[in-house]
This record gives C-alpha cells, structure tokens and sequence, in this order.
C-alpha cells in the first residue's frame, strides 16, 4: 500500500477473506463489546476461517492474558488458540526487553497481562518502587485499579527509571458505552511527572512487528473499529484495512480523517470479511457509489440518488478525501449523513 493519500475507500472483486491471507483482528468493538459478541461476528468469522483466512486477534487491551482472551472467544463460539492472540503487552515485553538485562526487574502498573508477557521475554514484574525495578510498564488495569499504583510509576520514573506504556487509547469500549481506557491512565502519570513513555501498541510500529512476528502473515487484512489505532496502525505498517462501524467510529469522524486515519475498505460489521466491495467511479465533480453520488459543494458535501446506506457513506467518503488532500475535510456533511440514517 502506498503512503500517498487515499483519495476513496477501494473496491475488491474478490470476498476480502479470499483476498487476504490473514485477518488481524481488533477486539473490543470489532468481535465484541462489553463482553459480548457483537451481532454477525461470530457466524463471519467462523465462514471466513472455514473458507481458509488464517483469524488473528490483535488487542490494545494489555489486562488480560492471550491464554484468557482464547478461552473467552472460545465461550463466544469461535475457538482460538493462545497463539492467535497478539496483546500490547507482549508488544510491550519485548521492547523493554531488547533494552534491560536479561532477568531485570520491571515494575508493573496494570493487570496480569502484563506479568504474563514479562515472564515469557525473561523479565521478572515487581510491584513497587522500592523493588528496584529497572523500568516501569503501565497498561490496562481495569476499572478497578488504585489510585495508588499511578503514585509508585511516579515514584520510580522520578530516581530516573524509563518509561514505557503498552498503548495509550483514552477510551474503551463497555457494554455500557465508552469507558476510560489506559491512555486516560497513562495522562495521570504523564501530568504528575512531565516524562514521556515509550509506547508499544497500535499505532506504532512496535506492535505491527509484534504481530506480524507471532502471526507469519504475508498478505494481512487490519479490521478495526478505531481510525486513530487500528487504521493509523495499518498505514504505518503499509497494510490494508477494513474498518467496521461497530464501535467508536462514526460517519462525521470517517469524513474528517486525515490520510493516515482513511481505511482502505469500509463496511458495517464484521460480514464485510465475506463479500468484495463496490469500486467508487467518479462522473464529473461527483463520486458514485451504487445509487448514490457524492460531491464537494463551497460549505458542505451533497448527496444525491438513493440505495444502499453503506454505498452512500463510500461515495461521500471519496468526496470528502479528495476534497481535503492531504488534510482534513472541514465540510459540513451532517445533511448527507442524516439522509443516510448515519
């Protein structure tokens, strides 16, 4: 994939489970959200590895252990291996261990994910200050984490000890809506000191090469829920993406995104794995997509025809891209949306 901007979402005349070799999956709201499996994930997923895409499950979400994401997939119905799940944590793990003694002492601000990760690269997860830790990590604890575990980071990264944070995502998505996440958490610290972590999960390269490490992929597929991680995360590593419209992402922020943040597929869940997509053709000014064409007016898109609400968004998607070059598109499009029931 080139790193020009992308000026519309691409067409495929191939399913995208055909196309791609491996599937590198978000978690929270892409196959579930809260816990709970989101409408068409599993029954997709279970068709797209039958038709033989390898699925890996690529997470921010540093709390829990790969062997417990598997086992809860497992229970949601689509059986995983321990294997196929890449966290920041173990992101993380390796790039504090491609810096620290083998064996060193790092202090763990977050859950058992973390600690788990640590062990596996040789390092031993301490939990104060006072232990001597030669780094500090901080990832997602869970809504229950004291106040006072943000205090011993600040009290290690203050004598000295590097930093680092598996990812810094401000919010997560619960099955009661959008929740605090460990970007939120990494800003308490970040404030109380003023130093910055090194930052292993997606965007940043350090979780791509994590995942496509443990995963061997050769022609990978990022699917995603989230512009700024997910789909940033698939420029940086020049891969393909598809976004899904199951979690935070909406149709104004899609239309805004700058080119680093522009996916390359868009579709409404995870059912967007087993079917091509439509090409976006342009006729004068406009872009059609299906029944709809979409332009660029002086203060606002436009959208003209009718059909399919998905094709409409694509359409304004290219109208909008195109419209902001490599910038960000400041026209009005909420009329073209609400058309779209968006």
């Amino acid at each position: 994939m080139s790193q020009t901007a992308r000026t519309r979402p691409e067409g495929s005349e191939q399913a995208l489970s055909e196309a791609y070799d491996t599937a590198l999956l978000d978690l929270d709201g892409v196959v579930y959200a809260g816990g709970n499996a989101i409408a068409h994930a599993v029954e997709s997923l279970g068709t797209a590895r039958s038709g033989g895409m390898h699925l890996a499950y690529v997470t921010n979400n540093a709390l829990r252990t790969p062997d417990a994401v598997a086992e809860h997939l497992g229970e949601l119905g689509i059986p995983t291996d321990a294997g196929d799940v890449i966290t920041s944590a173990q992101a993380a793990a390796r790039l504090i261990s491609e810096q620290v003694p083998a064996g060193a002492r790092v202090l763990v601000i977050g859950g058992e994910g973390l600690r788990v990760a640590l062990r596996e690269r040789g390092l031993e997860p301490v939990e104060s200050a006072d232990d001597d830790p030669v780094a500090v990590v901080q990832g997602y604890g869970g809504p229950d984490l004291r106040w006072a575990r943000f205090a011993e980071a600040c009290y290690a990264i203050a004598r000295g000890v590097p930093w680092f944070a598996s990812n810094t995502d401000l919010t997560i998505p619960s099955a009661r809506g959008i929740a605090p996440g460990n970007g939120a958490a990494v800003e308490v610290v970040r404030i109380a000191t003023g130093a910055e972590p090194q930052v292993a999960g997606k965007p940043l390269p350090p979780m791509h090469r994590e995942t496509i490490l443990r995963t061997g992929a050769k022609r990978p597929l990022v699917v995603g829920d989230r512009l700024d991680t997910d789909i940033e995360g698939a420029f940086n590593g020049e891969v393909d993406s598809l976004l899904v419209l199951t979690g935070v992402t909406d149709g104004a922020q899609l239309l805004a995104a700058p080119p680093q943040h522009r996916p390359t597929y868009v579709d409404a869940d995870l059912r967007g794995l087993l079917t091509g997509q439509p090409a976006i053709g342009q006729e004068g000014d406009g872009f059609r997509c299906g029944g709809w064409t979409a332009t660029a007016g002086s203060e606002r898109l436009e959208l003209a025809g009718e059909g399919e609400a998905l094709d409409g968004l694509r359409a304004l998607c290219a109208a909008a891209w195109t419209a902001a070059g490599d910038g960000t598109c400041a026209l009005d499009g909420a009329k073209a949306l609400a058309r779209l029931g968006l």
